[in-house]
């Protein structure tokens, strides 16, 4: 199973265009060593041929130009990507859906209900792509059942249902459902090793945490460094709490449950501009190190 990275940043990437923050500015002066990052979305394949895009970003035209496999190969208008699954409706993870257009044929479109009711009231991207080619939804449930897609030969996918928040168009905001937020389980069947991949997480629940432990990487949620993060710089009132991610630092945070995994091999993506493990040379990034926890950048590739 081979896992590309397109995009590694949360929402805006980094540095964001209308940010001003320590990290943003230091970027845009060269006075930080570190590397512009997309808007989050990857993307896994057991073939090398037929791509499962997790997450269409914004971002994700310049993704596909960065990435040949998922480039036009086989016919005029083509694509390495068989189809589309989706964590949540947020923003920075359907938006790229409008910019997939003009596919030449309905997108396969993996979610779960809560997702699909988003798609279709609040942020109704689905239903502005019936005027083109539209889209071919296929629910993904939350009870954890595996599935299989089609055209996605060797991989095995399961949804695991996630504490987080519902975007702020969602009927479900301050109300969220099973379905709103979901991590995936991959798994390649020729060789059994799996993935855990969670962009947004608000709590580790215990189911969540043994998919976590037994997983051969995790790909996890690490969008701020404290909770307070964005608060801090004047940027937003909100904790990340309140946004539905868990921080990395504090007492019951990601890093301390990360730490106590001895299987995986640990990967943070979904990283805020603000983080300042963005900055290679910092203290915050050599305590991710010495706790052998990785930092993703665009364009990493896993192989399982």
């Amino acid at each position: 199973m081979h896992v590309h990275l397109l995009g590694t940043g949360a929402g805006g990437g980094f540095p964001q265009w209308n940010c001003n923050c320590h990290n943003c500015k230091r970027l845009r002066k060269g006075e930080i060593k570190s590397t512009p990052r997309t808007q989050s979305s990857i993307t896994i394949s057991a073939n090398g041929e037929d791509w499962v895009l997790f997450n269409a970003s914004p971002d994700i035209r310049a993704q596909i130009e960065s990435f040949p496999p998922l480039q036009p190969a086989r016919a005029v208008r083509d694509t390495g990507i068989c189809a589309i699954v989706l964590c949540d409706a947020q923003i920075d993870h359907t938006t790229g859906l409008i910019i997939l257009r003009e596919h030449d044929k309905p997108w396969d479109v993996y979610c779960t209900a809560a997702v699909h009711e988003d798609m279709t009231t609040g942020y109704p991207i689905f239903n502005i792509l019936g005027h083109f080619r539209g889209v071919n939804w296929h629910e993904v449930t939350t009870d954890q059942t595996a599935f299989t897609i089609p055209k996605a030969d060797g991989l095995v996918f399961t949804a695991v249902p996630l504490k987080s928040e519902a975007p702020p168009f969602s009927p479900h905001r301050h109300n969220t459902v099973p379905g709103d937020n979901v991590g995936f389980r991959v798994e390649d069947s020729s060789s059994g090793k799996n993935l855990f991949y969670a962009p947004g997480l608000g709590v580790i629940e215990d189911r969540v945490l043994e998919y976590m432990q037994d997983a051969d990487v995790v790909l996890i949620d690490g969008t701020v460094w404290t909770n307070d993060e964005m608060s801090r710089y004047g940027i937003n009132e909100k904790t990340a709490s309140e946004m539905g991610h868990l921080d990395q630092s504090s007492k019951g945070g990601i890093m301390e449950t990360l730490n106590s995994l001895s299987k995986p091999r640990k990967i943070l993506i979904h990283i805020n501009n603000t983080n300042p493990i963005l900055d290679e040379e910092s203290d915050e990034r050599k305590v991710l190190n010495d706790a052998g926890i990785e930092v993703s950048h665009d364009g990493m590739d896993i192989h399982l």
